[in-house]
């Protein structure tokens, strides 16, 4: 199978994004609001989440590809904390789908203050390993703002057949 866009997998990924000084700490939480068609959430057991500074100098087509943990260092990652308090540099989300037809599940999280960012959503399977489903990316050349953060439309999730553990 080649690379095509995920039909109704990830139709919108709704994410707050604002502008910023530099890379400072937390900004404000902002939501993902992540749509799923039925016959794709069958496949899936989490989305990881990443967000990776640069945004400009970063060429998504690329991303895409494979898995991010097998095209970056973990430390290139921004720390993301979930609405827990947990800090990790990918956030994970187990699939918790709510609705019919197309279903869709809200997640948080929390990201530094900061421009030009990019936001990498990857779909992880069901499977043991777990399998690299495809992803999202999107550059953020605004950023994250400290205090409010205005919605954005992701890119849409793009499958692929590379045979990868997506786990970071």
């Amino acid at each position: 199978m080649s690379p095509r866009a995920l039909p109704l997998a990830l139709v919108i990924l709704v994410l707050a994004a604002g502008c910023g000084e530099g890379t400072s700490t937390s900004g404000a939480p902002f939501g993902v609001d992540l749509l799923v068609s039925k016959a794709t959430a069958d496949q899936l057991a989490a989305f990881q989440v990443a967000m990776l500074q640069e945004g400009r100098t970063r060429d998504c087509t690329e991303i895409q590809r494979q898995c991010l943990r097998q095209q970056i260092q973990t430390n290139e990652l921004l720390v993301l904390r979930d609405a827990n308090g947990d800090e990790r540099r990918a956030l994970r989300f187990s699939v918790n789908l709510s609705g019919t037809g197309t279903t869709s599940q809200d997640v948080i999280i929390e990201a530094p203050v900061g421009r030009d960012y990019v936001l990498v959503i990857e779909g992880i399977s069901k499977d043991s390993p777990p399998r690299f489903l495809g992803s999202s990316c999107t550059p953020l050349p605004q950023g994250v703002n400290a205090t409010r953060n205005d919605p954005v439309i992701a890119a849409p999730m793009t499958l692929t057949t590379v045979d990868c553990d997506p786990t970071i």
